[in-house]
């Protein structure tokens, strides 16, 4: 898509939750025909991994035949360490220049911009590049498609009226024994639901930290595998976690939230 003496529009579009997974889900299950036809039309892309980005436009082409082949798109990258530590710090701004991506855009042409799985600068990174695009005068146009938050958040049963992100717990497990602690606390008097996630691998040593470190009244909600085949959400007391022991996959991606 080209756009002659205007410029181009920054189309946020959502990836499939299957990244990582063994078993991936039809696109057309978890994504609209238009997210993907748009997905379809675009020649510039902004992404965390241009070797993903090509494997799902490979998806995508399956369904609806790409505007170009799949090696003369133009595909960025996102600089690495914006990846795990992030690119939106307030006014301070990120560590590199976002508005060098957008070029294609003030030139005309339409850009996506791909995380690797769901909903691009929500729990995942490209807020500097949508921030930039504001500041540039490009339109952002945000595409329908899954955000595991939000569906972790509506089947857990905690508070869907009050609620925050926090990204990742820390590692050091002194540090994450106290980081779970105040975010308890947080949860308990203000009725604020807590999500974060982990990386897939550390699934069951964050639930057995978690299982250690909680009051037994609180809710706890894991969130396992959205939209695909075999997707949980498993949502009860701490007391009645720990009579029921469970194992979580070290494979699958997972939301955890604690609430009242």
């Amino acid at each position: 898509m080209s756009h002659q003496n205007k410029l181009g529009q920054l189309f946020l579009v959502p990836a499939p939750l299957d990244f990582g997974c063994e078993v991936q889900a039809p696109l057309t299950d978890v994504l609209p025909a238009h997210t993907l036809q748009t997905a379809a039309g675009l020649r510039h892309w902004v992404c965390e991994n241009a070797k993903t980005a090509r494997a799902y436009l490979k998806r995508v082409n399956d369904l609806y035949p790409l505007v170009d082949a799949i090696q003369a798109l133009q595909i960025q990258e996102l600089p690495r360490e914006v990846h795990k530590k992030g690119d939106h710090d307030g006014n301070r701004g990120p560590a590199f220049d976002p508005k060098t991506l957008l070029a294609a855009a003030l030139h005309g042409h339409d850009v996506g911009l791909l995380s690797e799985a769901g909903m691009p600068a929500v729990a995942d990174p490209g807020a500097s590049v949508v921030r930039a695009a504001h500041d540039l005068s490009i339109t952002v146009v945000p595409l329908t498609g899954p955000v595991s938050l939000l569906l972790a958040l509506a089947a857990s049963g905690l508070s869907g009226q009050n609620f925050a992100f926090v990204g990742y717990l820390p590692t050091d497990a002194a540090q994450r024994a106290q980081r779970i602690k105040a975010l308890e606390s947080l949860a308990l008097k203000s009725g604020q639901t807590q999500l974060f996630i982990e990386t897939p691998y550390r699934n069951q040593a964050l639930l057995q930290a978690l299982l250690q470190h909680l009051e037994h009244n609180t809710r706890l909600s894991v969130s396992a595998g959205i939209t695909l085949p075999d997707a949980s959400t498993t949502s009860l007391s701490v007391k009645t976690w720990k009579q029921r022991p469970v194992t979580l996959s070290n494979q699958t991606p997972a939301v955890f939230g604690i609430g009242r």
